[in-house]
C-alpha cells in the first residue's frame, strides 16, 4: 500500500512556480527546485516527474488561474450589465499589471515565449487558454451588442480579439517599464474605442463610467 506524502502537495507546487517564474524553464534545474521546495530530487521525480513534467504541470495549474479570473469578471449575467462587466476585466488587468513593481509579468507569456517554439504541450495549453478568454471577451460584447451599448454592426469576434491583444499587450509593456497611470489610459482607450450602440448614444455613458 503506498505510503501518503509528507509534504503539501499545492505548497511544492507554488514554490516550483515561483522558481520557475524567476528563473525562467531553461534556467531553472532540479536542483533548484529542490532547493526551493524543501523536497529531495528523488521526492519531486516521485511526485511530479521530471523538470518538464512538473514545468506543464505549473504552467497548466497557471494557465487555469488565468481563465478562473476572467471568469470571475465575465461569467455572464444581464445585457445591461454586459460592458461594466468588460469595462472592470480590461481595467483589472491593468491594475495587475500596474502593481507588479518588480515586473515579472505572467508566467502564461513568459513561459510561452520561452517554450511555445519547441514544447507542443506548452503551445497547445497557451492557445487552449487563449481560445478561452477569447470566447468570454466575445459572449460579453454580444450581450453589450444587444442592449445596445456596443454597434450591433461590429464583429464580435474581432473586437474580442482587439480586447485581448490589449490586455496581453499591457502586460507585455508594463514589464518593459511603462508607468501604471499610461497601462491604465491604454485600457481606458480600448474602452472607449469601441464603437457606440444605440443605448450609450442615447445615455452619453461610455465606458468611462462602467466600473
Amino acid at each position: 500500500m503506498p505510503r501518503p506524502r509528507a509534504f503539501d502537495e499545492r505548497q511544492v507546487l507554488k514554490r516550483a512556480r515561483e522558481q520557475f517564474w524567476a528563473t525562467g524553464y531553461v534556467g531553472t534545474r532540479m536542483d533548484d527546485i529542490a532547493r526551493a521546495t524543501g523536497l529531495g530530487k528523488g521526492s519531486l521525480y516521485g511526485a511530479f516527474g521530471d523538470k518538464s513534467k512538473l514545468f506543464h504541470r505549473v504552467f497548466g495549474d497557471w494557465c487555469t488561474a488565468v481563465v478562473e479570473v476572467a471568469e470571475g469578471r465575465l461569467a455572464g449575467g444581464p445585457d445591461a450589465e454586459a460592458l461594466a462587466r468588460l469595462s472592470g476585466y480590461v481595467r483589472l488587468m491593468a491594475e495587475y499589471t500596474a502593481s507588479d513593481t518588480e515586473r515579472r509579468g505572467c508566467l502564461l507569456a513568459k513561459g510561452a515565449a520561452e517554450m511555445a517554439e519547441h514544447d507542443p504541450t506548452v503551445a497547445g495549453r497557451s492557445a487552449e487558454t487563449m481560445t478561452a478568454l477569447l470566447a468570454l471577451l466575445r459572449t460579453e460584447i454580444s450581450a453589450a451588442q444587444r442592449h445596445g451599448d456596443i454597434d450591433g454592426g461590429a464583429d464580435p469576434e474581432r473586437l474580442a480579439a482587439l480586447l485581448l491583444t490589449v490586455v496581453r499587450g499591457i502586460e507585455a509593456v508594463g514589464k518593459a517599464g511603462l508607468d501604471p497611470q499610461t497601462l491604465r489610459d491604454i485600457a481606458d482607450t480600448a474602452l472607449a474605442v469601441l464603437p457606440e450602440g444605440p443605448n450609450r448614444r442615447a445615455t452619453g455613458r461610455g465606458p468611462a463610467h462602467e466600473t
